[in-house]
């Protein structure tokens, strides 16, 4: 954990295993798989105490039609309350994909205010390479009550991006690999990023090969060589906010004190003819 400015936003899997049976501390299982089967993948075997969410079904606006937007409070406090997840609960998140979608989970939580959510380095792969403990079956939580509050800090909309484009006090950051970027691959109706936007892979956020987080020297060698600097908004966004989560929850580590997600991002910046798009 050397190096990080806000370690507490990140777990090892020696702090999880020191924690796991402390009064207070919620596991959730975000391992996701498009054909519906996390949860079955969840119950052939997880990390003992963990209950399972399904980011998509669960954390998604249902009536959102193109893009996969924060879902409202009283769904999500219905959600909390459902895993067991309440004001004062330190909640762990895991997947096994690159904490893609556990920082998707992460953020979504943070947003409506709860204090302590942290992501698994190394996610469900790095706890079973150390050969430690798993659970089959469902997990069944406790009941718990989150007082939810405002997500405008930690997220922004389309309008709030195009009020925001020419503001030297905001940095947008498109967390998409370079291709899509440039705008030689997409699916959406124009390619390219919003005007103004500097590219950060999220890919190269990871140890090659790994599911863990590269140290904390290179995630700012990184930023560093994108010219992302301190002093700034940041805006995180990517195709669906999930590697826009990611992003966010570097960015955190790292030290950045005010750091949001447009969810909506590109699938919904792309597929609006009204919108500015460079290339």
């Amino acid at each position: 954990m050397d190096g990080w400015t806000r370690p507490e936003h990140l777990a090892t899997t020696e702090w999880l295993a020191d924690n796991l049976d402390r009064a207070g501390v919620r596991i959730v299982d975000a391992r996701w798989r498009p054909d519906g089967r996390g949860r079955e993948v969840h119950q052939a075997g997880h990390i003992p105490g963990a209950v399972h969410l399904d980011w998509r079904t669960d954390l998604i606006d249902p009536e959102a039609e193109d893009a996969l937007v924060l879902a409202d409070a009283e769904q999500v406090s219905g959600l909390a309350a459902r895993l067991g997840i309440g004001d004062g609960t330190d909640v762990v998140v895991y997947d096994d994909s690159q904490s893609l979608f556990a920082a998707r989970v992460w953020w979504s939580l943070r947003a409506y205010g709860l204090r302590s959510v942290r992501v698994l380095d190394g996610g469900f792969p790095a706890w079973l390479e150390e050969g430690r403990a798993t659970s089959r079956g469902p997990s069944t939580p406790l009941s718990a009550t989150l007082t939810v509050g405002d997500p405008a800090r930690l997220r922004v909309t389309t309008t709030d991006v195009r009020g925001l484009l020419t503001s030297p006090t905001v940095a947008l950051l498109d967390a998409r690999a370079p291709a899509e970027f440039h705008g030689f691959e997409g699916n959406t109706k124009r390619l390219g990023h919003i005007p103004g936007a500097i590219n950060v892979p999220v890919g190269a956020t990871s140890q090659p090969g790994s599911q863990r987080l590269r140290d904390a020297a290179a995630l700012r060698d990184l930023l560093h060589s994108a010219n992302v600097s301190r002093g700034r908004r940041m805006i995180c966004y990517d195709g669906s906010g999930v590697a826009a989560a990611k992003l966010a929850l570097v960015l955190t580590l790292l030290g950045h004190d005010d750091v949001a997600v447009y969810d909506g991002g590109w699938a919904e910046w792309g597929n609006r003819l009204d919108l500015p798009v460079d290339r």
